[in-house]
């Protein structure tokens, strides 16, 4: 019961943030859009520098632990500039046609 109260709030969570990088990524400002993945940018990063668990590693296993934890942890920061720029895409055409249509009237 718990463990299904959790999933049901994460769920949640992450349905508002995607709602909220889309509103963010609507807005006239470019960099309001941007905030979210800097935000999870910076966690990956703090995440590769809190890695300290290097006792008895090889340089190759502590690159490979590295490389693995930048990646899956930027997984979200791909997610939202993906809706970024797609977002971006779309209020580029709507002011494109604007200035179209605006030169029409002239």
């Amino acid at each position: 019961m718990f463990l299904s109260i959790n999933i049901i709030i994460f769920m949640f969570l992450v349905a508002g943030s995607i709602c909220l990088q889309i509103f963010l990524s609507k807005r006239e400002n470019k960099w309001f859009g941007l905030v979210l993945p800097l935000i999870f940018f910076a966690y990956s990063l703090l995440m590769i520098v809190s890695l300290a668990i290097f006792d008895g590693m090889s340089h190759w296993d502590i690159f490979g632990l590295m490389a693995s934890t930048f990646i899956l942890s930027n997984i979200p920061t791909l997610v939202y500039l993906i809706i970024y720029f797609a977002c971006r895409e779309k209020y580029k055409q709507k002011k494109e046609l604007g200035k179209m249509n605006i030169q029409d009237l002239e």
